[in-house]
């Protein structure tokens, strides 16, 4: 019965592994190339996959390979759900501390999605639905959640979606963009200047540690959250992240 057990055990973890890097592969894969990054046998995968496809967790597709099933649909949104919730106390009490609009984002597969947000008390402010995703090159919270991936995969990442221009300033040079991600890394936080929409600034901060790569930010119009402001901003979002990623880490 132990035997059965830890086969039962190591199964699952294998299980969990494929569907981790089929999300890290953009979320499709053939065979041998989830062979090649897990280094498991080509008979344990298959297995592994069947199983996954009978159950809807995964799919295959016309050409072979193999994707992510529509039945994570259900599980991604209650669980960015359950973890919006969490997070607002968090959010309003940053509100409460900068008067700007607090938001919570993870990075599912390769786009920013936006979990939680608490709005600001201004009549003037930014509003992103909760449930928006957009591609992380022009986003803070998405260039925070770049910065703390190897650079190998931030740039596999980039070359699946590409740099399209959201505004003037949006970074659409790989190179560049890989070059303020280490600078991003170093300081700490991240700014979007416009890039995502025009008029509005933002500051991300990562979460560290926790499950799943997440980002804090606090956005707003570019005449409040001018370079002044933003000096008493940030230290206020790095604080919210490192709390958010402290009990994170006990759950």
């Amino acid at each position: 019965m132990a035997g059965e057990s830890t086969g039962g055990v190591q199964s699952l973890r294998r299980a969990f592994e494929l569907l981790e890097r089929l999300a890290d592969a953009g979320g499709e894969a053939s065979l041998s190339e989830l062979a090649a990054i897990t280094g498991l046998p080509l008979p344990t995968i298959h297995r592994l996959i069947r199983t996954l496809v009978a159950l809807g967790y995964v799919r295959q597709n016309s050409n072979r390979r193999y994707a992510l099933g529509a039945r994570l649909i259900r599980l991604g949104e209650s669980a960015s759900g359950q973890f919006g919730a969490w997070a607002r106390p968090f959010l309003a009490r940053l509100v409460d501390l900068v008067g700007e609009t607090a938001n919570l984002a993870v990075l599912d597969g390769d786009e920013v999605v936006y979990v939680a947000q608490v709005p600001s008390p201004h009549s003037m402010r930014v509003f992103t639905e909760v449930g928006r995703r957009l591609l992380p090159h022009a986003t803070g919270v998405g260039k925070a959640m770049l910065a703390q991936l190897p650079r190998q995969e931030a740039r596999a990442l980039l070359e699946r979606t590409g740099l399209p221009a959201r505004t003037p300033n949006t970074i659409t040079d790989p190179e560049r963009l890989l070059s303020a991600l280490d600078r991003i890394a170093a300081q700490g936080y991240a700014l979007d200047e416009s890039e995502q929409e025009l008029g509005v600034r933002c500051v991300a901060v990562p979460l560290v540690g926790g499950p799943t790569l997440a980002a804090v930010s606090v956005s707003g119009p570019e005449g409040r959250l001018t370079r002044e402001a933003l000096a008493r901003i940030v230290p206020a979002v790095v604080e919210t992240a490192e709390r958010l990623s402290h009990e994170a880490a006990r759950t």
